[in-house]
């Protein structure tokens, strides 16, 4: 028993020695990380940034490239600089620069490299890098930075930065470096991953003065970088630039969809700024000019903002109200009883009549009929029951919820239901009439223009949609989105009542609520609903959705011009422009297109109705103010009108 005992230890004695040569054997002869760091006075690990994806619209224009830039960057406990005078004229830098540059790198690290000076072009380079070789503790990296084929898009597009510290602190896999970018908002930031590519990694040889002797054991141990996948968007450039020129000027935004896809067109938010001033060595200062301007240019207003729908939504409350058996296609409504004025029409006697004029009293007739349509004897308990009968059928339009188009930061919306009044009011202390404004759009019901765009597209699919998205493929053209946009979103209303619906919307755009000067000359059918949404901040919210042609639509649309007034005459005319211009490659309504061009609402968003401002003349659709603004909008190659912002520095009354 004793003899087995010494077998035992003396074979457990062998094993851990094989276990322990064997670790040896593979630190020494088959890792090479040991002998890195042993070797790193003479090799040197490099990390290869890959170019981020390009950006390319729906045939096949380029958007967004790339250009190769050269950062400095520096490792403080490395670098010797005997003549700092010398070395800052070299770089075209102030002595009170180089300290400052140099204190943000030893409070990152004394150890590590980290950025000096960024993007520095191929000629600065060129210029610089052999004087560099006299300063130790000072290397290049190879960058690129995002260029532009366009003004246009720029919200959309987002931008790419410097990563910050909290976002260093909070990424869920060791990826990023002090100093990487990344992308902050828009597409830039929605396919990150996608965009960004893999690095690549290359060992080299270095002498003692840091210049390169070539690659160690032959490039066996380097990995490639792997370059970032591109976009091929659904946007049609021509329409998107289109688009940006007809909102000069004004605040506001225009989404335009594809309906049978769900392919975003062209999505446009106003006033913007040029790209390229987020992607330059001044991103500093351009990004704090841009968020101090009083008109709010990085704001995306086609996802993040927040309206009151006004009568597009009595759309939705026609349908729900056909669905649900409350009203028939011929039911009529006298105005009597109800709070609201109408607009002066005949007498509505159908629902597409209703629609063709936007009849308010018709609506609140509507509406009261859908809650009331029930057995309760109680007005709360009624009020409350046919509530959440029709918030049923309002989910299902996606009003109130985020599509999950691919643009961070959407709005969600507010479409209220019973648990929101009883929150509210208390329960048991409300009813129909303390709610009835919702019946036109209006109240608690909040919106965006993407959602409204989406609304078009559901109308023209007659009871269906797919969710609107930017990306219609990821690395080569042919490829697919994102499965989430290929799923078929059904509304569960018959196909019948979207039609009795389009009849209203045919007849508004033509004899209805859309003025004969805002209507198109060629000929294309469309059908449209106006609104006019209450903003106690000034003037009405002007707002226009539609669809086109009406039998094969090709076409929604969502614009939304703010305080600019009646939805007919102001967003109704952009919207008409823009589905002429993408179907018939053209535009030929050229009277209506001045129209617009001339158009200038941007005095009644720093000054709201109301305002008294001394020494000022109004001159026909422009306000001349004092002092101009600094606002970089983004020009556009097929118009020549200029932009003038002035104001003056009275800004009372601006929120």
């Amino acid at each position: 028993m004793q003899e087995n005992r010494h077998l035992y230890i003396i074979w457990g004695a062998l094993l851990l020695g094989i276990i322990y040569l064997m670790r040896l054997f593979s630190l020494q002869v088959l890792d090479e990380s040991y002998a890195i760091q042993s070797s790193s006075n003479s090799i040197k690990k490099i990390i290869e940034i890959p170019p981020r994806g390009e950006i390319y619209d729906r045939y096949g224009n380029l958007i967004v490239y790339n250009t190769t830039v050269y950062d400095l960057l520096v490792t403080p406990s490395k670098a010797r600089v005997k003549d700092t005078l010398r070395l800052c004229r070299t770089l075209g830098i102030e002595r009170w620069e180089f300290d400052s540059l140099m204190n943000v790198a030893k409070a990152y690290s004394r150890v590590k490299p980290s950025p000096f000076l960024r993007q520095l072009s191929k000629e600065e380079f060129a210029q610089i890098q052999d004087v560099m070789v006299d300063y130790p503790g000072f290397e290049f990296e190879r960058s690129s930075v995002r260029t532009y084929t366009t003004k246009s898009m720029a919200n959309a597009l987002g931008y790419v930065s410097e990563i910050t510290k909290r976002q260093l602190e909070n990424q869920e896999e060791p990826y990023y470096r002090q100093g990487d970018y990344i992308g902050q908002t828009g597409l830039e930031k929605f396919y990150e991953k996608e965009l960004r590519g893999k690095r690549g990694t290359r060992f080299v040889m270095v002498n003692v003065n840091g210049i390169h002797m070539g690659s160690w054991k032959g490039g066996t141990l380097d990995t490639a970088s792997v370059v970032g996948k591109n976009l091929h968007t659904g946007i049609d450039l021509m329409l998107q630039q289109y688009a940006d020129s007809l909102l000069v000027n004004k605040v506001g935004s225009v989404v335009a969809i594809e309906p049978k896809t769900g392919q975003i067109l062209a999505i446009a938010s106003s006033p913007t700024y040029d790209p390229q001033m987020l992607s330059s060595r001044s991103f500093s200062k351009n990004y704090m000019e841009l968020y101090r301007n009083p008109y709010r240019p990085l704001f995306n207003r086609a996802v993040m903002s927040s309206y009151r729908p006004g009568s597009t939504f009595k759309l939705i409350q026609a349908l729900v109200a056909l669905q649900e058996g409350i009203i028939t296609p011929g039911t009529g409504f006298a105005h009597g009883n109800a709070p609201m004025k109408c607009h002066g029409h005949p007498h509505i006697a159908s629902v597409a009549m209703g629609v063709q004029h936007s009849c308010n009293p018709y609506f609140y007739h509507v509406f009261r009929k859908l809650l009331y349509d029930n057995d309760e004897s109680n007005t709360y308990t009624a009020s409350a029951y046919g509530l959440r009968r029709w918030h049923k059928w309002a989910e299902k339009f996606s009003m109130g919820d985020r599509l999950g188009v691919d643009l961070p930061s959407e709005f969600k919306g507010n479409v209220p239901d019973d648990e929101y009044y009883d929150k509210r009011y208390g329960k048991g202390k409300w009813k129909f009439s303390n709610i009835y404004s919702i019946s036109i759009g209006e109240g608690e019901l909040l919106t965006n223009p993407i959602k409204l765009a989406n609304l078009a597209a559901i109308i023209a699919n007659r009871g269906y949609y797919y969710t609107p998205h930017i990306v219609a493929a990821i690395g080569d053209k042919e490829g697919e989105p994102l499965s989430q946009y290929l799923v078929k979103h059904e509304t569960g209303i018959a196909r019948e009542h979207f039609e009795t619906v389009i009849e209203g919307m045919k007849n508004a755009v033509v004899r209805g609520t859309v003025p004969a000067f805002a209507q198109l000359t060629s000929g294309i059918v469309s059908a449209g609903k106006t609104g006019t949404s209450q903003n106690p901040k000034g003037e009405d919210n002007s707002i226009f959705v539609a669809f086109a042609p009406v039998d094969d639509p090709k076409i929604a649309i969502a614009v939304i011009v703010e305080y600019s007034g009646f939805g007919g005459s102001h967003a109704a005319p952009i919207a008409n422009l823009l589905m002429e211009r993408y179907i018939l490659r053209k535009t030929v309504s050229k009277s209506v297109e001045d129209y617009v061009l001339r158009k200038n609402y941007l005095p009644n968003y720093i000054f709201p109705r109301g305002t008294v401002i001394p020494s000022q003349k109004p001159k026909k659709d422009t306000v001349e103010r004092s002092k101009p603004i600094s606002l970089p909008l983004a020009t556009q190659p097929d118009t020549t009108h200029r932009i003038s912002l002035r104001r003056t520095e009275h800004t009372n009354g601006f929120n």
